[in-house]
């Protein structure tokens, strides 16, 4: 497979965003380059693509399935294994904001939960105790938050996105506009 400049340009530029997202670059590209292809790549055909060895795309594969990014397909008259992935991108957000939920965002939950359930805690500096139940506090609403987000239609989540900008101007105007009672 030959990708053309385009194509090219974003596999890289994906390759270079995953470094920067915690992901190594070959894993970025190889998802990236199946996103892009609209259609299952076998392993070879990826390898040459991308021109990195067989063996680092066998282990990108194989990140991209824990992180259920990609899925094996099987083709009528070939024994290979082939690697899909979902070519719509909410689906896609859907699956990255889930999975780092559940790999980074949740274990920080609990950690925090368990410190303000042991003993140890009452023994802790005010200051400290007020931080981490603080912290918990906000994680705890951005956890419920983001499942709601998730289980919403695409079509309700971009309307809520849209909105954003203007409901902090709004909130912004409020604040600046004084109240009828003279008070501001």
């Amino acid at each position: 497979m030959e990708l053309k400049p385009v194509a090219e340009r974003f596999v890289l530029h994906w390759g270079e965003m995953g470094s920067t997202w915690g992901v190594n670059r070959t894993v970025a590209q190889v998802h990236a380059l199946l996103f892009i292809a609209g259609r299952p790549l076998h392993a070879e055909e990826i390898a040459e693509t991308l021109g990195v060895a067989r063996s680092n795309v066998s282990m990108s594969l194989r990140e991209l399935q824990n992180w259920n990014l990609i899925r094996v397909v099987h083709l009528l008259g070939d024994r290979r294994d082939h690697f899909d992935v979902t070519s719509d991108v909410w689906n896609l957000f859907r699956t990255v904001v889930r999975e780092r939920k559940s790999r980074e965002f949740n274990p920080t939950v609990n950690v925090l939960r368990e410190c303000t359930q042991s003993p140890d805690f009452s023994r802790e500096d005010a200051g400290a105790q007020a931080r981490i139940k603080e912290t918990l506090a906000l994680m705890e609403v951005l956890s419920t938050w983001a499942d709601e987000m998730l289980a919403l239609k695409p079509e309700t989540l971009m309307k809520i996105l849209k909105l954003g900008a203007r409901i902090q101007n709004l909130v912004a105007k409020a604040k600046r506009t004084p109240k009828a009672d003279g008070a501001s």
